[in-house]
């Protein structure tokens, strides 16, 4: 692979371009610390197959977060032209990424997960607050359908703020997810493999603000986290096996980041699946790695490794 020239791919035209910058850049020190002839290359969508043919790309490690980078946009692109590339493939991306597909996948397959509902923009907004009303109690939380990093995403206390939070999920996605609030633990675990996976150890993610928004995620110092997160053993492998099973179920590569919330009587349920998690200072898979000894540049190369052919 050291022989290989190396495109970290990364920003783009999504919400989470400042963060894929951070991630990018993160990957790009790791690898060429490690020795690999790796560059950094930023996503135009408009002439990306010109970017690979100019630079004579060999695999492609994809630091792109949300639209084309985790949607399997880039991936179909890549696979059309035979370069491999880092992480999940096009189908996996794409489902993970649609919080509404992830949901009824999760419900199918017997996968513990919030009660929800799912709204499209053409809904009428009274008949949506309708139905929240008749199926749920508050607080709620609102999510757009594809984004990640927190971003259209409310939790809702009182009824005035109902609208407004799905106005602005709506703003984000054409269809939108509420669902249930689970009170207690909010944990993730990191999923690394290929035809094998292994779920790194749990970690348990205590806002300060209360809240694990935009702010707390890429904010130093707003967000403790436990690693490992402090569970009896028995809990700690049912989430890790549940964690796997949803690696598998959608079927990931490389690295990928199961979300959970466990509620006060120790029933966990998986929020969604991110194919191509943060790998800036404050992120978690690095955290995660890191308890079990592998270092950041290692695990960047553990990845690598797992390029997609």
């Amino acid at each position: 692979m050291k022989t290989k020239k190396i495109a970290v791919l990364m920003g783009g035209p999504s919400t989470e371009r400042e963060v894929s910058l951070n991630t990018g850049g993160a990957i790009l020190k790791a690898l060429q610390e490690k020795g690999y002839q790796a560059i950094a290359m930023e996503l135009n969508p408009l002439h990306f197959v010109e970017q690979i043919k100019a630079e004579k790309i060999d695999v492609v490690f994809n630091a792109v977060h949300g639209k084309f980078g985790e949607d399997g946009t880039i991936q179909g692109v890549l696979e059309l032209i035979g370069i491999p590339y880092t992480g999940s493939g096009m189908l996996a991306s794409a489902v993970a990424m649609d919080k509404v597909i992830s949901k009824r996948l999760f419900m199918a397959d017997g996968i513990p997960t919030p009660r929800s509902l799912f709204f499209q923009h053409t809904t009428n907004t009274s008949e949506i607050l309708q139905t929240i009303d008749k199926q749920f109690e508050l607080p709620v939380v609102v999510k757009a359908a594809s984004q990640g990093s927190s971003i259209g995403v409310s939790i809702v206390s009182d009824a005035p703020s109902l609208e407004t939070a799905i106005e602005e999920a709506f703003g984000y996605s054409d269809h939108i997810v509420v669902e249930e609030f689970i009170k207690g633990k909010e944990l993730t675990v990191a999923v690394i493999g290929d035809e094998t996976a292994q779920a790194l150890p749990i970690i348990e993610i205590v806002p300060h603000s209360g809240k694990y928004d935009y702010r707390s995620k890429y904010t130093k110092g707003c967000t403790d986290y436990i690693v490992p997160a402090e569970l009896e053993d028995v809990v700690t492998e049912r989430i890790q096996n549940l964690a796997v099973k949803a690696f598998r179920l959608f079927g990931c590569r490389g690295v990928a980041r199961v979300d959970f919330m466990m509620d006060e009587a120790g029933q966990p349920y998986v929020l969604e699946i991110n194919t191509i998690p943060g790998m800036t200072a404050t992120s978690l898979v690095p955290k995660a790695a890191a308890a079990t000894g592998l270092s950041f540049s290692d695990l960047c190369e553990q990845i690598l490794k797992m390029a997609r052919k």
